[in-house]
């Protein structure tokens, strides 16, 4: 309610100082560009020097989260692995010759 009575004084005092205020304004606007293109530049700069190594950090993190995510997902079947190694390592071993014969 307070906001709604004070705001015609508000108004007033608010457009007096903006039009006391408006030469100095117009007087610095070209020192206002000036830092502006020249922040725009400083920026630019930065940003072709660390885009390179934010995109290569980037790949190395996502080729390590496809590898994590791999793990994760294949070593619950780590232990059916391993015995279908044992499985095939018992069928090489059994099915080997025993032993060369020349032909004569």
């Amino acid at each position: 309610m307070f906001h709604l009575l004070t705001l015609p004084f508000r108004l007033f005092f608010g457009l007096l100082l903006a039009i006391l205020f408006l030469p100095f304004a117009i007087l610095f606007l070209p020192f206002a560009i000036l830092f502006f293109v020249l922040r725009l530049v400083i920026k630019g700069a930065i940003l072709l020097v660390v885009l390179p190594f934010a995109l290569i950090a980037a790949v190395i993190g996502i080729v390590i989260a496809t590898i994590a995510m791999s793990f994760a997902l294949l070593l619950p079947l780590l232990p059916f692995a391993f015995i279908a190694f044992c499985v095939w390592l018992l069928m090489k071993r059994a099915s080997r010759p025993i032993g060369f014969i020349a032909n004569p």
